[in-house]
């Protein structure tokens, strides 16, 4: 007998007539629509949506998904140097074999009673991560390296209480678009201004000169990341510091922690706060399920009291030589405070803590540094034989880490042609630069990292080759 109105949805248990009047009585609602009054009517949508009819059996419902999964083009059965915010690095199968166990999958958040070792495993991955960045405060990880940013600009300026952040126009247009939207626009009253400093494109490295002109008494901090979006090392890292110091202003560094084996930490050249992205510490590549963003600084007071995320500390128990591992400073994050806590943070990447943790403890720092160094290797092998190609050419022309920028102009090809005749060959080239960075003309970004071998790299070569010269 097909569902009545009565029955509800058979995934919604709440779903019901009875169930929904109950819950608008206790809310003081006559209709469900009154729950959305705030909403401007030109903004609600009229009438149904066109859906096609719901898949009511679970077997049906798994033959669906499986077919629109099967339409995915991977990077398992396609040779892929796409990079820009989410790698392929290998992620160790004792990392994926950790991180399924049900006493961290059940208990990843939950009450103190729930845990079973969680706590402990978290603060490993503070610990460890601490350690590589050379910094004392580190939280628990946030959405993503945007929201990791964000967040550092909002605790840069409770403390300074300025109201402005620069960042370099070469900045990812993602992780952009995220911290434009943690400094609110305008019109709100928590409004942080966002002023873009100039970039030399040759090099790829900010502009010192704009950036001490437009520093000023209202700048809260001076962002930026190292490496770069581009690939580009910035080597003045110490000399924007200082010029942040000199106006009062906090220095934030973004940083890939995987190349903390071979680079200097940002602490070392001036960083107050750092954040960065988690993924490439043994998280595969995902959409939507969230890439993990962190947030360390120094263990002072006046920074710790600032984070909106969930700190874990441990101390001395009645039995000797023991250690208790649990939450702190619980009160200032959403969780403890709600909407009267420093930020609003999410839950969706607690998971990917534990499988850091696991991945920094198999590297070691010796691990850091070999892996490190195969990165550099491999990717500077690969852009000298890209640049070697006629009418292709690197740039910018600097020390890079695993990243770099390969412009078509020479070749009359723009990227979307060299990508679609790539993919004939079941390679995904490098993301097309030419829509968020017009200065660099028909530019793409090609990432190489530990995961492709010579092969690889000479596969590519040969079939850019093959698509510049038709």
């Amino acid at each position: 007998m097909p569902p009545t109105t009565e029955d509800g949805h058979p995934y919604m248990a709440n779903s019901t007539a009875a169930a929904k009047e109950r819950m608008l009585t206790a809310v003081g609602a006559t209709f469900v629509e009154e729950l959305f009054e705030q909403i401007p009517p030109d903004h609600r949508l009229r009438g149904g949506l066109d859906l096609p009819a719901g898949i009511r059996s679970e077997a049906a419902l798994r033959r669906h998904l499986l077919g629109a999964l099967s339409k995915n083009a991977t990077c398992e059965e396609n040779l892929s140097f796409l990079g820009g915010g989410c790698w392929q690095h290998y992620v160790p199968a004792v990392c994926d074999e950790i991180v399924s166990r049900t006493e961290f999958v059940t208990s990843i958040l939950g009450t103190a009673a729930s845990d079973h070792g969680r706590n402990q495993a978290w603060f490993e991955f503070a610990s460890q991560l601490g350690e590589l960045l050379e910094l004392d405060f580190v939280g628990l990880p946030v959405y993503s390296w945007g929201c990791a940013g964000g967040h550092a600009i909002r605790m840069a300026a409770r403390i300074t209480g300025r109201r402005q952040v620069l960042l370099p126009r070469s900045i990812d247009p993602e992780r952009l678009a995220v911290i434009r939207n943690y400094c609110e626009p305008p019109e709100m009253s928590d409004h942080i201004e966002v002023v873009l400093v100039d970039v030399d494109w040759n090099t790829g490295l900010i502009d010192l000169g704009d950036l001490e002109g437009k520093l000023c008494d209202e700048t809260a901090a001076v962002y930026f990341d190292n490496p770069g979006y581009l690939g580009t090392i910035e080597v003045g890292g110490e000399r924007i510091g200082a010029l942040a110091r000199a106006a009062g202003a906090e220095t934030i560094v973004g940083v890939d922690p995987i190349s903390l084996g071979v680079l200097t930490p940002p602490a070392r050249y001036g960083a107050d706060i750092v954040v960065g992205t988690t993924q490439p510490l043994g998280v595969h590549m995902n959409c939507g399920g969230g890439v993990a963003g962190f947030i360390a600084s120094r263990d002072e007071e006046h920074y710790a009291r600032e984070y909106p995320t969930l700190i874990l500390s441990a101390c001395e128990t009645i039995e000797p030589g023991e250690l208790g591992f649990g939450l702190t400073l619980l009160e200032q994050s959403s969780y403890g405070s709600r909407e009267a806590g420093k930020d609003w943070t999410g839950t969706s990447v607690y998971l990917w803590a534990i499988a850091n943790a696991v991945y920094m403890s198999l590297l070691g720092p010796q691990g850091f540094v070999e892996i490190g160094e195969s990165i550099i290797r491999r990717s500077r092998y690969a852009a000298q034989r890209i640049a070697a190609l006629p009418g292709v050419e690197v740039r910018p022309g600097g020390a890079f880490f695993k990243e770099f920028v390969v412009n078509f102009d020479g070749a009359g090809r723009s990227v979307a042609e060299v990508n679609t005749a790539l993919r004939e060959s079941s390679i995904f080239g490098g993301r097309d630069l030419s829509a968020d960075f017009p200065d660099l003309g028909q530019s793409a970004l090609y990432c190489v990292t530990e995961v492709h071998t010579m092969e690889d790299i000479e596969r590519l070569v040969e079939t850019l080759g093959e698509v510049v010269g038709r």
